[in-house]
């Protein structure tokens, strides 16, 4: 974990993109981006980050969220959430957005890339308060159906507490898996964009794939 925090305290904002091994830095690899975990806060993007991404790469994209509830916020039972996780990372290829720090590792492990969306939590804050007026009485796109968007005080609390109470866990999970994956660490909206708009030049740039 050491490292990792080093290499986030290293890092200047506005850096671009990179991927981190062990202590080195260097370009991310989009043409071994065949199965991305995107992880994070709420409010942090990272449904909108795995719609973007499967539009650039051609890849399936699974919205957790949408099948961990069923209509009227029913929670998937844990026994249940596991089998369809493990089923899902069989796939050759996907984008899988999502947190759930209980059961993350199935999909850590199972990724070739992984994306932390660290970004501060005054905006995740925002962002969650924006949406709920956004889809006032109705589902978000990447929600299950009949689960209409709602927002309470004790979410509001767990995003604000994220940066404390689930970061550092985060951490130790990204260090546990750098070996062999690329973990991309995204820190503020900019760099977002600059991520993606490299991962969009570095495709156009690639050749076309031979036919079969």
């Amino acid at each position: 974990m050491e490292w990792l925090e080093d290499y986030l305290k290293r890092v200047p904002e506005g850096c671009g993109t990179f991927r981190v091994h062990r202590r080195e830095t260097v370009r991310y690899e989009p043409a071994r981006m065949r199965r991305i975990a995107i992880i994070g806060s709420a409010g942090a993007g990272k449904s909108t980050l795995a719609r973007q991404l499967g539009a650039i790469l051609g890849l399936k994209v699974i919205h957790l969220d949408s099948l961990f509830w069923h209509p009227g916020w029913v929670e998937t039972p844990r026994d249940e959430w596991i089998r369809v996780q493990e089923e899902l990372v069989t796939e050759d290829a996907w984008v899988i957005d999502g947190n759930y720090r209980g059961t993350m590792d199935i999909r850590l492990a199972a990724a070739d890339t992984i994306i932390f969306l660290d970004l501060p939590r005054r905006i995740c804050l925002w962002r969650v308060v924006r949406r709920r007026f956004q889809y006032a009485g109705r589902a978000r796109p990447d929600m299950a159906p009949g689960c209409v968007e709602q927002l309470d005080w004790e979410f509001l609390k767990w995003v604000w507490a994220f940066p404390s109470r689930e970061r550092p866990d985060v951490l130790r999970k990204l260090a546990e898996y750098a070996d062999g994956r690329q973990v991309i660490v995204l820190r503020r909206p900019a760099d977002v964009a600059r991520f993606l708009a490299e991962i969009s030049r570095a495709r156009a740039s690639q050749p076309p794939a031979p036919p079969p």
